[in-house]
């Protein structure tokens, strides 16, 4: 027996240690079951609740009640939408894990003519269409009490933004009264009885109507010196000449709290102004915080518009490299308001340089790509040829639309500016803020056109009615940000999820690198022009006043010079287009090798290591024993 132990003692020990590691594994299971744990190990965390959604949840007062409406069965949706309805089906629960008892869900599944379908469209949810004819409903409502939130289709276009949509439904219901949002601005947003200068009225602003459905909106004067403090976020449009004492009310509604978005200009193109001097037309106007930008470390150059070739508007005589249409790459995708857009279209605005003091942290919304540079607002509306004169990028993208972030400090070191009010009589001061107390969210864009009717919407009357159509992504861009603010702090901090999708940032970059090239070498041709044509005019000077009844002919020494400038133009355009080539065929070689390497590269990996287990068993069985 005991020999027999001795032969089998490796055996009996490795057979205890499996049934032990057996045990452990159970138990930590059952122990786990009580208190699950998740790893997440995603790049971007995109299964990992944000901070400002767990605030939130962890802030709720009332019991909040989520209801999803999903189809199951097998033939109810397609296979990559269930998969997606289970990620809002995990959402959900991840969302109850962190509320507890203060949120509910229920889920349905509406089959046809049921009574869970009748339920679904009594809460607003609508049924989505297959291209087979078929219905099927994702979808969910929020409710507390009698206040009610329904996302009536749950769309996989805006899988980035599930969660922020999920938790600004609970935000909504939770609050009972609607946001008060400040208007001021030196434009008409909401309309006029009677312009002097066009001698009519006009209507609200499509934004100003869209802005009324959500929230409470009060106007605030240009020219004041304090800010209702009913007011929690302010929109301020164009704030041009605005005195101190503005500048000072907006820094104390910043230091006590108050959410700032501010659209300001250096060309304001739909501000038209008359001309002082008669016979001469008039121009656009500008705005700025000039006390407040320095105060936060930003710069924008009032008498400066911005030009960029890459999201230029046109073409040919037409090409305007100040009307830009800026598409996703010049979006940020990480960030909430900017990750859904598509375009903008941005007409003679401005850029900011960007220093931020300590305290504060700056994240681009929107950004020009490096192939820019600043004009003046005097040449800002040129286009075709006359706008490319000169063009010399400044390789360097600038941020068009930014959020601060921190602790703020007051730009008005020294207190209230001195005023009086209408009679004379010194004005009560109130306490004078230094710094807010907690972090605090300003929005910065420097462009006023893009929230102008003209540029964001194509109004149309169809039998009579007036159809508002978006042109572009500049109403949602601005709405986007008002909402988030608005919705408090929690879903202020809210990122977007990550997504699948990467964009072939080295392409892009040859791009830009390319087309600095090739605009290096068009000045170098304009300059070459400029030189030939300035010795052109010292040889006719040198021919003197006698040569006038030949005029018309050219001497042998300006024949020879412009038979070389001719050469050197050739050779510049072949120089050009062997860039054009040379850039096209690096671009697509590198798209190719990206995709191959992408899609061939796990398999390769996977039958490199076959072989190599392969071939080392074989080497084991054949060394003797």
């Amino acid at each position: 027996m005991k020999k027999f132990l001795r032969k089998n003692e490796s055996l009996l020990y490795s057979g205890v240690g499996l049934a032990a590691l057996f045990l452990i594994l159970v138990a930590v299971n059952y122990l786990v079951s009580f208190q699950p744990v998740k790893l997440d190990l995603t790049e971007g965390k995109v299964q990992t609740l944000s901070e400002g959604t767990r605030k939130l949840l962890r802030g709720l007062q009332a019991p909040v009640k989520v209801k999803l409406y999903i189809s199951r069965g097998e033939q109810a949706m397609p296979v990559p939408l269930r998969s997606f309805a289970q990620r809002v089906e995990d959402l959900t629960r991840e969302f109850k894990s962190v509320a507890g008892s203060n949120l509910a869900i229920e889920i349905y599944n509406p089959k046809p003519d049921s009574e869970d379908e009748d339920a679904a469209q009594l809460d607003g949810v609508e049924p989505q269409q297959l291209a087979s004819g078929e219905q099927f409903y994702l979808g969910l409502t929020v409710s507390q009490l009698e206040r009610k939130q329904a996302i009536p289709a749950v769309s996989a276009q805006r899988e980035r933004l599930l969660e922020y949509d999920l938790a600004r439904a609970i935000a909504r219901v939770a609050t009972a009264e609607r946001p008060v949002l400040g208007l001021m601005s030196g434009l008409p947003v909401m309309g006029e009885r009677f312009n002097p200068m066009t001698r009519q009225g006009s209507e609200p602003w499509v934004l100003a109507n869209e802005l009324k459905r959500d929230f409470t909106l009060k106007q605030v004067p240009v020219y004041t010196d304090r800010i209702d403090p009913e007011i929690k976020v302010l929109l301020l449009v164009h704030p041009r000449d605005v005195p101190e004492a503005t500048e000072y009310a907006l820094d104390q509604f910043v230091l006590r709290g108050g959410k700032l978005i501010a659209f300001v200009d250096p060309y304001a193109y739909f501000d038209q102004q008359p001309s002082p001097m008669p016979g001469i037309g008039g121009g656009g106007t500008s705005s700025s915080l000039p006390k407040l930008f320095k105060a936060w470390g930003i710069e924008m150059n009032p008498g400066k518009v911005l030009a960029d070739v890459v999201y230029a508007s046109g073409a040919g005589a037409r090409h305007t490299p100040t009307v830009l249409t800026l598409n996703r790459t010049a979006l940020n995708r990480d960030d909430v308001v900017t990750s859904q857009l598509e375009t903008l279209l941005y007409a003679f605005g401005g850029a900011f340089d960007v220093k931020p003091v300590d305290g504060l942290k700056v994240t681009e919304l929107v950004k020009s790509s490096p192939n820019s540079m600043l004009v003046d607002n005097v040449v800002s509306t040129l286009s075709g040829e006359a706008a490319m004169k000169g063009f010399q990028p400044e390789n360097k993208a600038r941020p068009l639309a930014l959020r601060l972030t921190g602790k703020f400090k007051s730009a008005f070191a020294e207190g209230r500016p001195a005023s009086q009010d209408k009679k004379g009589a010194p004005r009560k001061e109130e306490p004078s803020l230094k710094e807010s107390a907690a972090e605090n969210s300003v929005i910065l864009v420097a462009d006023v056109d893009m929230l102008n009717d003209g540029a964001a919407v194509d109004v149309q009357e169809v039998f009579g009615r007036r159809i508002v159509v978006p042109s572009n992504g500049n109403l949602a861009f601005a709405q986007g940000m008002v909402e988030q603010l608005a919705s408090g702090d929690a879903l202020t901090s809210l990122r977007s999820r990550a997504t699948t999708f990467r964009p072939l940032s080295v392409v892009r970059q040859m791009e830009a690198e390319a087309q600095m090239q090739y605009f290096g070498r068009l000045k170098s041709l304009e300059d070459e022009v400029q030189k030939t044509t300035e010795k052109l005019q010292e040889l006719q000077k040198a021919r003197g006043a006698g040569a006038a009844k030949s005029a018309q002919l050219m001497s042998p020494e300006q024949q020879v010079e412009i038979e070389n400038f001719r050469k050197r133009v050739t050779e510049t355009r072949k120089e050009l287009k062997e860039l054009r080539k040379n850039l096209r065929q690096d671009a697509e070689a590198l798209v190719f090798w990206t995709k191959v390497v992408n899609i061939a590269l796990m398999p390769l990996l996977v039958v490199l290591l076959g072989l190599g287990v392969f071939f080392l068993k074989r080497r084991r069985q054949q060394v003797p024993a």
